[in-house]
């Protein structure tokens, strides 16, 4: 599937690539659809973090089926995710074991390289990691948003018997809970404006639910902030303690959303953000899945054949949708071949 430029894709057939040096093909089980997704549809994303043509899709799961030259054939069989960003490897940043913060340039699979929105993807076998067998690889999929929160939550350092709350209750806030629930908290509450988001965040593991306003000022040691939407890292840094820690994840719309410097200076806390996620996040979260701390099943909510892009593009946006899934074998093509996709 390949966004030809904004708002125009199609759908067409081919062969499979052929892994080169050090690359391994991997036969996609699923790739998830997220707000990034229908930026680079829509020709939002910031200068010099979308390249067209481009085929989508960094969150995805899937297993090895060939591998290329200087490449572990042990890979071959394997049920496998991988990362995103394609550091330089040279810069200060890459030895830091932070390629999404590479120094040199901004290079991530499904936005300046061919993505998981079809049958096959190229990914160098570095960026792999491998899942124990039998892993349920549509819940896989989430592993990509899975890291991102791993690495909000190894900023946050949450210590058994804290405080903590949860700012919205999206696919990245019910992940949070999952993670922060197996920290032993005193309290973990997840607040999102959504009444219906309320039991899921229970079952995800937040002791109590409340709507923006409700929660107390002031109450939490920790606060993750996962909606980015206008108001909630301002929200997120007025819900935290004295000596509290803040780790915002989202990137709101509203460049006016200014963060009350008053309140983190005065009541010194520490704030945190996050851009993406590095290989050590990666092994978090994906060591919490493979032990059952991570039960990313439970938020999918559909899933459809790579043909139906466009329908999976809109539902991903929906407010009722939780994490929406591409699935390449779902796919009902009688012939294969090109689609030309209509306009959102």
């Amino acid at each position: 599937m390949l966004v030809e430029a904004p708002g125009r894709w199609r759908l067409d057939a081919g062969d499979p690539p052929e892994p080169g040096r050090g690359e391994a093909r991997v036969r996609v089980a699923a790739a998830g659809l997220c707000g990034s997704d229908r930026e680079l549809f829509d020709g939002a994303r910031p200068d010099g973090f979308a390249c067209y043509p481009v085929v989508p899709g960094h969150e995805w799961s899937g297993t090895v089926d060939a591998v290329g030259p200087d490449t572990d054939p042990s890979l071959v069989g394997a049920p496998v995710v991988g990362e995103g960003f394609r550091g330089c490897m040279a810069c200060g940043r890459c030895r830091e074991g932070a390629p999404n913060l590479c120094a040199s340039r901004y290079d991530e699979t499904g936005f300046t390289r061919p993505g998981a929105f079809a049958d096959h993807l190229l990914v160098p076998a570095r960026l792999l990691h491998v899942l124990p067998p039998g892993a349920d690889l549509r819940a896989a999929a989430l592993l990509e948003p899975a890291a991102v929160i791993a690495g909000a939550v190894r900023h946050a350092a949450p210590r058994p018997g804290e405080t903590v709350a949860v700012v919205g209750a999206g696919t990245l806030g019910m992940l949070a809970l999952q993670f922060l629930a197996a920290s032993s908290p005193a309290r973990l509450v997840a607040i999102d404006p959504r009444a219906e988001r309320g039991e899921p965040a229970l079952d995800a593991g937040a002791t109590a639910f409340s709507r923006p306003g409700e929660a107390p000022e002031g109450a939490f040691d920790v606060v993750v902030e996962t909606a980015g939407a206008p108001g909630t890292a301002r929200a997120a840094v007025r819900l935290a303690r004295r000596g509290g820690r803040v780790v915002v994840t989202g990137i709101p719309a509203d460049p006016a959303d200014a963060v009350p410097t008053s309140l983190l200076v005065t009541r010194a806390l520490s704030l945190h953000t996050v851009f993406g996620s590095g290989p050590a996040d990666w092994t978090y979260a994906v060591r919490a899945f493979g032990s059952g701390v991570l039960r990313p099943a439970s938020l999918i909510t559909h899933e459809l054949p790579l043909t139906e892009f466009a329908a999976a593009l809109k539902l991903s946006g929906s407010p009722d949708a939780g994490k929406v899934l591409l699935r390449p074998d779902l796919d009902t093509s009688p012939t294969g071949g090109r689609t030309d996709g209509p306009l959102l």
